[in-house]
């Protein structure tokens, strides 16, 4: 069951750039295997931290056939595909790949600003068209619209193939609504690297993460000590983490991932407008904070 492998730590992968804007093909293997041996659970290709509106439809095709053919079927993948036009979203999983995704990620839908009987009327479409299960995608602070915890509910309850919401409102009373009224098997995985300890407290079933990109091993296994309710291990990892965590959202995701990225030497830290690059100050900054890791 789909679910099963979604409970734990998913990388939100960034799609690298070249100086000259083209896609670094070699440094998404690079970073795709480096996601796979840390320990990672699940692979989320074509999200927010990919840069996805910045790509072609060719680009996006090829993005996801580099991402497969490095994974070669040993994890899962979940597939981006939202938007704010509910017939493109359709139209867009009519275009899935054949085989190897396994979970569709759907934003709410960004500048239209529903309210939540057309966020509800948006995930019901989604639902009714997708051949892969849905996970829905509330990210407020991006998408001018928060799909609140009544939506949510009604959808999990009503659509067997909704199995999943990442949730990076940072609200915990409204989190805590989710996993208090969902249906069993229905799926809550934190949006926010640094709220996924305490939210997994709650009882969220884990993350979809940007840090991952850099430290698979740490969140991976600070996730799993969550999961069976090891505390004391998990928030050392926890705290460990925290600064980084901080440092790379500072500027911007995935700008500051990126200059961790390159810190490592997995990729370069180039970023597509209308995003830059961050500053010497903060790389300098992020580049001290992976020693001490």
């Amino acid at each position: 069951m789909i679910t099963n492998s979604l409970r734990g730590t998913g990388v939100a992968l960034v799609t690298p750039f070249r100086s000259n804007g083209s896609i670094d093909y070699p440094a998404l293997k690079r970073i795709v295997e480096h996601s796979i041996n840390g320990g990672t659970d699940f692979l989320v290709a074509l999200g927010t931290t990919a840069e996805t509106p910045t790509l072609t439809a060719e680009e996006k095709k090829l993005v996801v056939d580099t991402i497969l053919e490095v994974n070669q079927g040993r994890l899962p993948i979940v597939l981006g595909a939202g938007g704010n036009d509910t017939a493109t979203v359709i139209r867009q999983l009519k275009e899935l790949p054949q085989s190897g995704i396994d979970a569709i990620l759907s934003v709410a839908p960004y500048y239209n600003k529903p309210n939540q009987t057309g966020l509800f009327h948006h995930f019901e479409a989604i639902a009714n068209e997708s051949p892969l299960p849905v996970i829905i995608y509330n990210v407020p602070g991006r998408t001018g619209s928060n799909i609140e915890a009544e939506t949510t509910l009604k959808l999990a309850h009503q659509f067997p193939n909704i199995i999943a919401t990442k949730e990076a409102s940072g609200n915990f009373n409204q989190i805590m609504a989710i996993l208090r009224e969902r249906p069993d098997g229905f799926l809550v995985l934190s949006g926010d690297d640094a709220l996924t300890l305490p939210l997994m407290a709650l009882g969220v079933d884990g993350v979809i993460s940007v840090i991952a990109n850099i430290l698979p091993k740490q969140m991976s296994r600070m996730v799993s000590l969550m999961n069976k309710q090891v505390l004391p291990e998990a928030q050392q990892l926890h705290f460990e983490m925290l600064p980084l965590i901080g440092l790379i959202f500072q500027e911007g995701s995935p700008a500051g991932i990126k200059a961790a990225l390159r810190c490592q030497g997995l990729s370069e830290q180039w970023v597509r407008l209308p995003l830059v690059p961050v500053s010497e100050q903060l790389e300098s900054k992020i580049h001290i904070a992976l020693d001490k890791i």
